[in-house]
């Protein structure tokens, strides 16, 4: 007899099972329509007036509008980038937190220990912008071309110099991976500012460096440097004229000063497809398009699955990088 009454039991449990689910599934629907109710939190893990903190606003602006809630801005500089992720990493997963990071964030694990795994304790949405670095020297030297450039660092292995902003910035990083790729040595000299590395290609102190754009261009276009590649693996919008070094013999070669946004682990699907949305909306935006391509940058807005592959990639590329040169974990 027990048999039979616990089966009877069983069209009961179903149903209930039944009424749950679809409780779950209005919520699901609910929270998407929704989200936001309440100003979003945006931290950027750099200071204000930096290019971060630049694309962040002009995104946070257009996203806001959609939204019908204020996205706030929040800096949180130092450490490279630590302290901003890890504030986000423990933020409640309901969206009302994000994060934008720089580039730095594809470099961090090879150099640092972090607190946290970038990729499992935090939520991918998507890669807002990215600007390539611009391949520049003193227009005395007789190099007009990636070959030429090769050329000249073979026939003279360690006598250029190439300047950047500082020990693995993106112009640092380029430069490294330009010598693993061409298989040259040239030599880094680190500044404390792009503009004094740029000053001396200028004077002739030393002979190149892979810069960011908008300094970099407007004294190429006075004739004081000459460029002549870019860093990114299709011609860059603002500088079409120019080759990619990817598609002069090295294949696969990229590297790009890029902002991508991430919210904590676990961020529920509705929200992060509602996020990934609109920012996808605002990178298509004309005004915003032509705003950050004057500085260099074009902007993406790609899904969280492909900004996750982007993200793998970068630090699974650095981390050779930073094996090749032998920079010591802290």
């Amino acid at each position: 007899m027990r048999p039979q009454a616990s089966r009877a039991w069983l069209p009961a449990i179903a149903l209930v099972a039944a009424a749950v689910l679809a409780v779950e599934s209005t919520a699901a629907d609910k929270s998407e329509v929704t989200f936001p109710t309440r100003p979003i939190r945006m931290i950027v893990a750099q200071s204000p007036g930096g290019n971060a903190d630049i694309v962040g606003r002009a995104f946070a602006a257009r996203m806001s509008e959609r939204l019908g809630q204020q996205i706030v801005i929040d800096n949180r500089p130092g450490a490279s980038g630590i302290i901003a992720t890890e504030t986000t990493v423990r933020a409640n997963p309901d969206g009302y937190t994000i994060l934008l990071v720089p580039s730095s964030f594809g470099v961090n694990p090879s150099v640092r220990k972090l607190p946290y795994d970038q990729l499992r304790d935090l939520t991918p949405i998507t890669l807002l912008a990215a600007a390539p670095n611009v391949l520049v020297v003193n227009p005395s030297l007789p190099i007009k071309t990636v070959p030429d450039l090769v050329a000249m660092a073979r026939a003279k292995p360690g006598q250029l110099r190439f300047g950047s902003s500082g020990n693995l910035g993106s112009p640092h990083l380029a430069g490294e991976l330009f010598k693993t790729m061409a298989n040259v040595n040239m030599t880094h000299v680190p500044y404390k500012a792009a503009s004094a590395a740029l000053i001396d290609v200028v004077s002739g102190q030393i002979e190149l460096s892979f810069a960011s754009m908008p300094s970099a261009l407007g004294l190429a276009r006075a004739g004081k440097l000459r460029s002549i590649a870019v860093t990114s693996l299709k011609r860059s919008a603002a500088v079409p004229e120019l080759p990619t070094i990817a598609e002069l013999g090295y294949p696969g070669f990229e590297t790009a000063a890029w902002q991508g946004l991430l919210g904590p682990a676990k961020l529920p699907d509705p929200v992060l497809r509602r996020l990934n949305g609109e920012a996808a909306r605002a990178a298509r935006d004309p005004e915003l398009k032509q705003r950050l391509l004057a500085d260099g940058s074009e902007t993406v807005g790609n899904s969280p699955e492909e900004f996750r592959e982007w993200a793998t990639r970068e630090i699974a590329k650095w981390a050779k990088v930073v094996k090749a040169i032998g920079v010591k974990v802290d």
